[in-house]
């Protein structure tokens, strides 16, 4: 009897472990696609560093009107490569956050802890991470394609074509 009740424990603690494999693999999503948004990132802010490195060896050759312009670039590259800096953070720290969730979830389960609460809050916290990183995103698109306007002379909108 001893030995049918130890291999029933053994089958309720492989289904509690299951389970919280289960519970995990939401968090472990979250972490692709915070991987996905990462890379996206890192794309853009090698591109905007050629793109103000560039203008840096412009600068030193212009003066007047086409010294102004490279400056407001340098400054708007600036201001990008900051928001992509502090999205990139945020995600990391998101990302860390759900690690701490996935190894809350098991040591509730191997510790028989109440940690339902603090995984909890853990995931809510790593979800405001997250979504702060995508609100820096926005700023930064939002400001790369504000310095994409086209002059109003390239349009020549007087024609009609």
């Amino acid at each position: 009897l001893p030995a049918c009740t130890r291999l029933r424990e053994k089958r309720i603690a492989d289904g509690m472990i299951a389970h919280t494999i289960q519970l995990a693999l939401a968090p472990v999503f979250v972490l692709v696609a915070i991987g996905n948004i990462m890379n996206i990132l890192s794309q853009r802010l090698a591109r905007i560093v050629d793109r103000s490195r560039v203008l840096q060896e412009k600068h030193r050759g212009t003066s007047g009107e086409e010294h102004d312009l490279i400056v407001r670039e340098i400054r708007l590259i600036d201001r990008r490569i900051a928001l992509i800096g502090r999205a990139i953070l945020l995600l990391v720290v998101s990302g860390l956050t759900i690690g701490v969730v996935v190894a809350l979830l098991f040591l509730e389960e191997f510790l028989s802890l109440d940690l339902q609460q603090v995984a909890g809050a853990a995931f809510i916290v790593a979800i405001g991470l997250l979504m702060g990183a995508l609100l820096l995103f926005m700023r930064e698109t939002r400001a790369a394609t504000a310095a994409l306007r086209i002059p109003e002379e390239y349009l020549e909108t007087h024609r009609e074509l």
